[in-house]
């Protein structure tokens, strides 16, 4: 395994985190012998960094990595977790995060906690029909906002550092990266997706970041990366295993697992030489950026967390593949 420093936050965190979402679903659906397996062959195989959230299994996935982590005696982990908030919560927003907050360290067992972040979708205006349930810009960086709360969490030792999740409408993302507030940013970034890490031509026509992994890396900001296999479509298999979720969340506008899957199949020829699987050449193409800290990658079964740790060793794709992969962003997924 090899390790990055998470941004200005000076963590040393392996490449492959443990992400203990419903889309692996390991934390949530597996048993108990299974989850202890899992986290501790992760473990193991060098992996550090573990993600929950409140929302992942209605509580279940932070409770099962609390059950875990202790019966593992494994306080050497970087844990992060999240708090969804609502805009009914800004009436009292530093005790809606610290409620939940709260919730979540009696979950994981815990007294504080390395990382929270938020997981609401920004946007530049809430009042936008577009953009219903969202928090703006405001509302995250203002006087007595969600960054302030979080600042509050830090200063009674609850939480260290401070992140959230970069979904919603990129100028908003990228105010909140520039405002200097947060310690660490979650990004999704895939092969059906790379707009937050690279420049795309004018034929793209999915969600475009405009390069925000570099926005966070001129911040000095860790970088997650979140939805790494799209969530299962770059997966590699027709049929989702037992433990994963049978439906996914559309988290990005257009952004369906049905189609998503189509375009997956365009990308099949990427596995040939010493690219030995999709999964495999998703988690390659990631670590490729410099800007990237770690990249979640949601488990569901034991084969998975192998294959993962042996791939991302691997090292970058071949010149070839990359070229092989700009064709096709510029077809835009055409055949």
């Amino acid at each position: 395994m090899n390790y990055r420093t998470l941004g200005r936050t000076g963590l040393s965190v392996s490449e492959v985190a443990f992400g203990c979402g419903s889309v692996g679903g390991v934390l949530v659906r597996g048993n108990h012998d299974e989850q202890i397996e899992a986290v501790s062959r992760a473990m193991e195989m060098g992996i550090n960094y573990f993600d929950t959230a409140p929302g992942y299994g209605d509580g279940l996935s932070e409770t099962n990595l609390g059950h875990v982590l202790a019966e593992l005696h494994a306080d050497d982990v970087t844990v992060a977790t999240k708090v969804r908030l609502s805009a009914d919560d800004l009436k009292d927003t530093i005790g809606s995060v610290q409620r939940s907050l709260e919730t979540s360290l009696k979950r994981l067992r815990r007294d504080s906690i390395d990382i929270l972040q938020l997981h609401t979708q920004v946007s530049l205006d809430r009042s936008n029909p577009d953009w219903q349930r969202t928090l703006d810009a405001r509302d995250v960086l203002g006087k007595d906002g969600v960054a302030d709360a979080f600042d509050k969490m830090r200063s009674q030792r609850l939480i260290r550092f401070l992140g959230f999740t970069g979904i919603g409408e990129t100028s908003a993302l990228h105010q909140v990266v520039d405002s200097g507030r947060f310690d660490l940013l979650q990004v999704y970034y895939n092969l059906l997706n790379p707009s937050a890490g690279l420049a795309m031509p004018p034929q793209f026509t999915g969600y475009d970041f405009h390069q925000l992994i570099d926005a966070a890396s001129e911040h000095d900001l860790g970088v997650v990366v979140i939805r790494v296999m799209a969530g299962g479509a770059l997966g590699g298999t027709r049929v989702r295993p037992r433990n994963a979720s049978p439906t996914v969340d559309v988290v990005i506008s257009g952004n369906t697992y049905e189609l998503n899957k189509a375009k997956a199949e365009k990308l099949n020829t990427l596995v040939s030489g010493d690219v030995d699987s999709l999964p495999q050449a998703a988690l390659r193409f990631t670590l490729m950026h410099p800007g990237v800290s770690t990249v979640l990658v949601g488990f569901s079964t034991l084969a998975q967390i192998e294959e993962a740790v042996i791939g991302a060793g691997k090292g970058p794709l071949p010149v070839s593949a990359m070229d092989h992969l700009r064709d096709i962003w510029v077809s835009n997924f055409r055949v």
